[in-house]
């Protein structure tokens, strides 16, 4: 019973932790934007890729993250850099956009470039599971590590948890365009401009927290 109610912490923890930063919900405008003229079957194929992508992501960052920095002797504080200029430059290319330009763009990347390697990037990473996240699971991992290295609850845990993250990845990309049709064009335009705003500004914040934290030192 205790490793049970044990287990059900931790799997708490982990979705309260990073849902909010993930926020499938919030991404769902801006899958739908970047996809919104691909065929169903591309955007559910390309819905399912990201959801498993940032399942791999999230848990790789958990388990080794912290390890993998340290070879490559790189601080958290410059993977927030890097991917904050990343966001932000996918951002400023989303918002300064005209409809017409966008749809061309679709199109063209719907002919020429191969799905699954499109799924990751953008997609996946930065888009879906960005510096924040990869960060925050990389401190919670190191957290569970130095706890107890032969306590294998909390990492049976975070894999659940995470797996549950990226099944509400994928439901909320999967059903983005019966979002759109909901709120209608008008609305949806809208939305998209905000989106691609607070995406600019998701990417200067990211980019400020790894400065300060640098600057910091």
């Amino acid at each position: 019973m205790n490793l049970a109610i044990e287990t059900a912490k931790n799997i708490f923890l982990i979705v309260s932790t990073l849902f909010p930063i993930v926020n499938p919900l919030g991404g769902s405008p801006i899958f739908f934007s970047i996809t919104r003229n691909y065929p169903p079957d591309a955007r559910w194929t390309l819905s399912r890729s990201i959801a498993l992508n940032s399942l791999f992501l999230l848990i790789g960052s958990y388990l080794i993250g912290t390890h993998i920095l340290s070879f490559f002797g790189i601080s958290l504080p410059v993977v927030q850099i890097g991917g904050g200029l990343v966001v932000v430059s996918s951002g400023w290319a989303m918002l300064k956009q005209s409809d017409d330009e966008d749809r061309a763009e679709v199109h063209r990347q719907f002919n020429h470039q191969d799905l699954a390697r499109e799924a990751f990037y953008p997609l996946t990473l930065p888009l879906t599971v960005g510096p924040g996240s990869i960060s925050v699971a990389i401190t919670l991992g190191a957290n569970a590590a130095h706890r107890s290295w032969f306590d294998f609850t909390p990492w049976i845990a975070a894999i659940i948890g995470m797996t549950l993250i990226a099944a509400s990845i994928f439901v909320c990309y999967a059903f983005s365009d019966r979002l759109a049709r909901v709120l209608g064009p008008t609305a949806m335009s809208v939305i998209m401009r905000l989106s691609a705003f607070l995406l600019l500004c998701i990417g200067i914040q990211i980019l400020w927290n790894g400065l300060h934290a640098l600057l910091a030192k």
